[in-house]
């Protein structure tokens, strides 16, 4: 395996797209989401998760083998959601599996090495189970309130899950702004993914300050 999720004493920031792309708006609004990664990129943010639901499997690898030029030319990680075939057909770094998706032990089978393995998890029992299946980051949440994903589990727990992990990242997710990330992170998360985070930037050096520890 090529690539690795490493911090490098820094923190590990995650751009997730936000999801909204369809089959009816794909050609119009397909250069947003990559112009959105490369300003994440050129600001420094580690890895891009491409979490686009609604479009077909054609549209998802198109849009993938247009980011990944991007994302490797910044020398990022990209994953996408779900899809490992996808994944690997167009040349990303990993697929990010979510409790509805193929359980990851099937994804190492399929893929060997060649795919990075991220990994959803909401529960201290499913980052262990994370763990055992040799996750190469572990997205926990939601740590703060954030509308539509239930009840925040908090900091106190997020902390408890970072020392289940051990040395797998652990990433927090859900309420992530500006404001609190580093408070993730001074418990013992490795870094952090978020959605809304991202799109109130559209400036690369703008974003990159804000990344600052």
């Amino acid at each position: 395996m090529g690539a690795e999720v490493n911090c490098h004493n820094e923190p590990i920031t995650c751009l997730i797209t936000d999801g909204t792309l369809t089959p009816a708006d794909f050609d119009l609004k397909k250069s947003c989401v990559l112009d959105a990664i490369k300003t994440a990129v050129d600001a420094g943010v580690n890895i891009i998760q491409i979490r686009e639901r609604q479009i077909t499997a054609r549209m998802l690898f198109e849009l993938t083998l247009e980011a990944v030029p991007i994302v490797k030319g910044a020398k990022a990680l990209l994953f996408i959601n779900d899809r490992a075939d996808i994944a690997a057909a167009a040349g990303a770094d990993g697929v990010h599996l979510t409790s509805t998706s193929l359980d990851s032990v099937e994804i190492r089978k399929a893929f060997g090495g060649y795919l990075l393995v991220g990994i959803s998890t909401h529960t201290a029992d499913e980052v262990l189970k994370a763990k055992e299946d040799g996750a190469d980051y572990i997205v926990f949440g939601p740590v703060f309130p954030s509308p539509g994903k239930g009840e925040p589990v908090g900091l106190d727990a997020l902390s408890a899950v970072c020392e289940t992990a051990g040395n797998i990242p652990v990433l927090a997710l859900g309420g992530i702004d500006n404001d609190n990330w580093r408070s993730a992170v001074s418990v013992g998360a490795s870094g952090f993914a978020a959605i809304r985070l991202f799109a109130g930037f559209s400036d690369a050096t703008e974003l990159a300050s804000a990344l600052k520890v």
